[in-house]
């Protein structure tokens, strides 16, 4: 069922975005008045805004309508519901990861106040207003909401030369991808006079605009779009901020922009682009194919953990767009919604590792000292049999070795990949999968093999904390070993999307 409200009555959609402005504005408001030995309460206040808005949207997500609003700038579908949720998970959990970084540090204490919650839930608006952005308007400025607050994140122990520099350059590459978003937009609304994706996929759908202007603008919001995924050769700042930021804000940046990058490609170019699938699928070729490539053998040499984890990620993203490009062939989206699923499935249980990696390093952090080298995982589990438990799940499902979840996510969109016809791009990217098991397996020799080069125990974590990462590591599992419930709401939700 899709409802249609041209004249921006209906409120209801935007109830968690409203929900969270007001809890932030108010909780900016509190943290004035708490004393640093009570800051706390500003961690508890988070946290239960979030939960507020995750109820919410999961009655959305039960009810399975698809509802506009705002002038068809702002729809409410069960694919924007679902990454919601995966956002509030993932935003909750780095809360809870990070609870102690950042006491120790001062950056939730002293001059700065509490300001890394209040900036951390901005920037989850942001994703928010992302996620259900249905216009080149609100995709913007949702785009720039979040991207600012992580900006400023990044920044916030101004004592620190090397998160100094990660912010600058986070900021100066993410304007320069911004200004390739405008000026894409900037053409397509020339070429098809809308900034609204329906109305411009309905007038590309009739041939009335210029195919050169059109694919002239495409190339620049794949550009945009490829920087904020973080795919090759828009990557350059991953490694350097991931390493050069807090562990507290590189896990902000490595989580939930990503679901939130995910959505807005996948508005643009499928519901408002579908009919120049042939022309932005093979840019998306391209990039997974370099991602796949660089960001698996840059990843051998790295000695610092974050960086490593930012290689990483580029490569993980390249593994998803095959997902992407696969959804249209011979101009028959006969299997779209089983590619797009797969994609959708394989970014959400992405992120849902990569909280697990950057939480036991968390850990092993104390005051005045972050884990980041290779050295700091040597004998980890003769010091935390636990924590070296949870990131051998992680290692396994990072490099697809089951019955983690990492296995089946790959599983599908290599499926995904052969079904469209691209078996050789599929063989290619198993391939790159074995040489990104040399350095994922490497942590666990140094885990399980190596003598610990410290003595000194791993810091008391608090107990939220330890349940939210024995949680975290069991749900790798579990999800790898019935993966059918999430991968039937992934589908499930792409093709309600779609439809509507």
């Amino acid at each position: 069922m899709n409802t249609i409200d041209p004249f921006s009555v209906n409120l209801l959609p935007a109830y968690p975005e409203m929900l969270l402005v007001i809890a932030v504005s108010a909780i900016l408001l509190i943290d004035m008045f708490v004393s640093d030995a009570r800051r706390g309460v500003t961690y508890i206040l988070s946290l239960v805004a979030i939960a507020l808005c995750a109820v919410i949207n999961l009655a959305f997500l039960i009810d399975a309508d698809t509802i506009f609003t705002f002038d068809n700038m702002f729809v409410s579908d069960p694919m924007s519901n679902l990454l919601k949720i995966g956002c509030y998970i993932a935003v909750a959990a780095s809360f809870v990861y990070s609870r102690d970084f950042v006491a120790e540090r001062g950056i939730v204490s002293g001059d700065l106040g509490g300001e890394f919650y209040p900036m951390a839930l901005f920037a989850l608006i942001g994703e928010m207003v992302m996620i259900s952005a249905n216009s080149f308007l609100s995709i913007y400025l949702g785009l720039e909401l979040m991207s600012l607050s992580l900006y400023a994140m990044c920044a916030l122990r101004r004592d620190d030369r090397a998160a100094i520099e990660a912010s600058m350059k986070y900021f100066i590459l993410g304007a320069l991808a911004s200004g390739f978003l405008l000026y894409g937009m900037s053409m397509i609304y020339g070429a098809t006079g809308s900034l609204d994706l329906t109305v411009i996929a309905r007038e590309l759908a009739t041939g009335g605009s210029s195919h050169t202007i059109m694919v002239f603008g495409l190339v620049f919001l794949v550009a945009g779009l490829a920087f904020k995924l973080g795919v090759v050769p828009f990557h350059m700042w991953i490694p350097d901020v991931y390493q050069g930021a807090p562990t507290a804000v590189a896990l902000m940046i490595g989580g939930a922009p990503k679901l939130a990058a995910f959505a807005i490609t996948l508005r643009i170019l499928v519901e408002g682009m579908i009919v120049f699938a042939v022309d932005w699928q093979q840019m998306l070729m391209i990039l997974a194919v370099l991602s796949l490539a660089l960001g698996n053998i840059a990843a051998i040499v790295q000695t610092s953990v974050k960086r490593l984890l930012g290689y990483s990620t580029i490569a993980q993203m390249g593994f998803m767009l095959l997902g992407l490009f696969s959804g249209v062939v011979g101009g028959n989206a006969y299997s779209a919604a089983s590619a797009y699923s797969a994609a959708l499935f394989y970014v959400l249980t992405y992120v849902l590792t990569v909280l697990g990696a950057f939480g036991v390093l968390l850990l092993l952090s104390r005051a005045g000292y972050e884990a980041d080298s290779m050295d700091d995982l040597k004998g980890l589990f003769k010091r935390s049999p636990i924590a070296a438990g949870v990131m051998l799940v992680i290692m396994f499902s990072l490099t697809g070795i089951p019955p983690t979840v990492g296995f089946y996510a790959k599983f599908v969109v290599v499926n995904a990949a052969v079904i469209a016809g691209r078996t050789g791009l599929a063989v290619f990217a198993l391939m790159m999968s074995l040489i990104a098991a040399y350095y994922y397996l490497r942590i666990v020799k140094l885990m399980f093999f190596d003598d610990p080069v410290t003595d000194l125990p791993i810091a008391h974590a608090r107990l939220d904390m330890r349940l939210m990462l024995a949680v975290n590591g069991a749900a790798v599992l579990a999800f790898g070993i019935v993966p059918g419930w999430l991968m039937q709401y992934c589908l499930t939700a792409i093709t309600r999307t779609l439809a509507s």
